[in-house]
């Protein structure tokens, strides 16, 4: 290939590379303006408390959306449901989940997972014991969507002597897998951590993910990459172009 054409395949290179690394910046831009808008979003909401029925934790159209929640009913023996890998103050531990039946409850309606709050796990991964509140409740909390599920590899579940180990959750899938007779609401209530029942728990709406700044920080690191390829490239011509000129000489 003649000089000409390496250069051009050179710089066709460095501009494709230069595009990806300059997309992964404005993503990971975009991603921490949204979290941003959801932070903005959960400390509103958590300071009016204008509590929405339990029933609307089953509103499809509103699955991707936070919302104050309080009702009556009751939990019933299912689970716990316990999901994996959680850190709570720094140390792992798992989520647990149980399933809770609004009062009034009609053919058709939802059941929904509450987050009953965070417990520790040992060396030796012995599951904890998760309380099963008894009777009638008054709940509230706070209505979002499930943790973000990561890779989905596998089915999600494993079963347990008195429950279940989850990788992420999947209200459908555990309501499948589960054996439920009611269907699981596509939100999950995250208890009010002021209610006397459940286990450490907190509202913040970010858990075991990246922080706003994180995905500021690694954006500049990419557009900081991709301002580097062209600048490399740039170098790179130009020693060319006087290598060429001196041969000429």
């Amino acid at each position: 290939m003649s000089p000409r054409g390496n250069a051009l395949l050179g710089w066709a290179a460095a501009i494709a590379l230069a595009t990806a690394f300059a997309w992964l910046g404005s993503w990971q831009y975009g991603r921490a303006d949204e979290k941003r808008q959801l932070l903005a979003e959960a400390g509103r909401i958590l300071q009016e408390r204008e509590p929405a029925p339990l029933a609307a934790a089953a509103d499809i159209d509103r699955a991707g959306e936070l919302e104050w929640s309080a009702g009556r009913g009751r939990f019933i023996e299912a689970g716990p449901f316990l999901l994996d890998n959680q850190r709570h103050d720094g140390q792992l531990g798992v989520r647990a989940y149980r399933v809770f039946v609004p009062e009034g409850i009609a053919a058709g309606d939802s059941a929904l997972l509450v987050d009953l709050g965070w417990l520790p796990l040992g060396p030796e991964r012995a599951m904890p014991e998760v309380q099963l509140p008894e009777g009638t409740l008054e709940v509230r909390g706070l209505l979002a969507p499930p943790p973000s599920p990561g890779l989905r590899l596998g089915t999600g579940m494993a079963s347990l002597d008195d429950g279940w180990l989850l990788t992420r959750v999947e209200p459908d899938a555990i309501a499948a897998t589960a054996g439920l007779a009611l269907p699981l609401a596509p939100r999950v209530l995250r208890l009010d951590p002021a209610l006397p029942i459940g286990h450490a728990r907190d509202l913040d709406v970010l858990p075991n993910t990246l922080p706003p700044e994180r995905h500021v920080g690694y954006a500049v690191q990419w557009f900081g990459l991709s301002a580097t390829v062209l600048l490399v490239a740039l170098v790179l011509t130009w020693r060319s172009r006087r290598r060429a000129a001196k041969g000429t000489r």
